[in-house]
């Protein structure tokens, strides 16, 4: 579907939260030396939505770089408007990434004798009437117009990278559910092959070191909030494919079912360090038959709740979404490694120290969170793609003054989807 150094990283949620009072736009020490992440995040929150590029959800984003048209093996096509429920789902296998790519010329998105709804279907755009709250989110803080997906491939895959800087070269979808160490005997995900090609693939159960292995040998609070897999009773969480993560205590204290209870820690104050949140099916962005368009209200609930707590002054949320779900780009994204980088997704940090109105045009990926992390709480590295990744350093001002949050208007509120029926994973192809 379709970028650093060594600080003290508080907590990693899309979420605005706070961690003790006194924050002012001055060094602590009163050298006179500008403050550092360090000093002023004490939580981190990473948001993660599903399945859009640059060009699909913000098009015409004042500032950043949009087109409304693209090229389609050699000809110009229009950007049409495609609304979130529409139920047709675009292939973004790695396969179908070099399609796309087609070298760099980034014109086959349209995949020769696949059969849409409309010519050129994946040349589109959501309406910007569907995506208001990310809008407001966006023009009150940061927006980055040079994200990057970690990986050419899907969910799975870019998952991995979001917790690790690695997948051990998986670069597709496992071929069943859970993802992970409770999938069937059968399950397999396929490896990366030469030019964009698969190799046979291995079980789905890995034991490379993750962010929250790093965490917990220092004394830094996570959680991973994540709805349940309804069809196969697990849960759709990075964490799944880590055998020690799995079959570990971190599996039933820090892996969080269902992923509404995040909005009632909030409330409640017990905000982790470092959070990561991904959606349920029908609010993901994800297209897809029965979905909707409530994730834009589904993010805003969580930064609102954020910005309404303790939390507010000392956060930081990062969103963004997980790979380009098939629709087109016209931004033909860095080769870092043999496995990326894959097309541009949208990104929006918000913080009272993220800069305000601010379009970032620094390439930025999702071991970026990692390195962000490291250098907030003064960790080590994972020595994976962390270590090149870009800490979005561009994005912040921390001489600022936090300022009260300004609320997100939204239709659906956080109650609405703590009392939604469980719509399960959103990325099962």
């Amino acid at each position: 579907m379709l970028r650093s150094a060594l600080a003290t990283m508080p907590c990693i949620c899309l979420l605005l939260a706070g961690c003790g009072g006194g924050l002012n736009s001055n060094n602590s020490s009163g050298s006179g030396t500008p403050p550092t992440a360090s000093q002023k995040i004490k939580h981190i929150v990473v948001i993660m939505q599903e399945n859009r590029t640059t060009d699909n959800l913000f098009n015409g984003f004042p500032g950043a770089d949009t087109v409304q048209s693209g090229s389609s093996y050699g000809k110009t096509v229009t950007l049409q408007a495609v609304p979130f429920e529409q139920g047709t789902d675009v292939d973004h296998s790695h396969t179908g990434w070099w399609t796309d790519w087609d070298n760099g010329l980034m014109d086959g998105f349209t995949h020769k004798n696949v059969t849409y709804p409309a010519p050129n279907f994946p040349y589109a755009y959501v309406p910007q009437s569907e995506t208001v709250p990310y809008w407001k989110l966006a023009e009150a803080f940061t927006f980055g117009d040079r994200m990057f997906q970690s990986n050419t491939g899907p969910s799975f895959v870019a998952h991995q990278y979001m917790i690790a800087g690695q997948s051990a070269t998986a670069d597709e979808n496992p071929t069943d559910t859970p993802w992970g160490c409770d999938g069937p005997a059968t399950n397999r995900v396929a490896l990366l092959g030469p030019n964009g090609t698969d190799l046979p693939g291995v079980f789905p159960c890995f034991d490379y070191q993750t962010m929250a292995d790093i965490l917990d040998a220092n004394g830094v609070t996570w959680k991973y909030y994540a709805p349940a897999d309804t069809a196969s009773g697990g849960i759709w969480s990075a964490y799944q494919a880590i055998h020690h993560i799995r079959y570990g205590s971190d599996w039933t204290n820090n892996v969080i079912s269902p992923n509404t209870q995040v909005l009632d820690d909030i409330q409640n104050g017990i905000l982790a360090q470092v959070t990561w949140i991904v959606p349920a099916a029908s609010y993901s962005d994800h297209a897809g038959a029965g979905l909707t368009d409530e994730g834009p209200d589904w993010v805003a609930s969580i930064v609102n709740e954020i910005g309404a707590s303790q939390y507010w002054d000392s956060t930081v949320i990062f969103i963004s979404w997980d790979d380009w779900g098939g629709w087109y780009d016209h931004v033909n994204p860095p080769q870092v490694d043999a496995m990326g980088l894959g097309f541009r997704v949208p990104l929006i940090v918000v913080s009272p120290y993220a800069k305000h109105g601010y379009i970032s045009h620094v390439d930025h990926e999702f071991s970026g969170f990692l390195r962000y992390t490291e250098e907030v709480f003064n960790l080590p590295n994972l020595g994976t793609r962390d270590v090149s990744a870009d800490d979005f350093a561009d994005c912040f001002d921390y001489t600022q003054t936090p300022q009260p949050y300004t609320q997100i208007p939204v239709t659906f509120t956080a109650e609405h989807f703590k009392k939604e029926p469980l719509s399960g994973p959103p990325d099962n192809d």
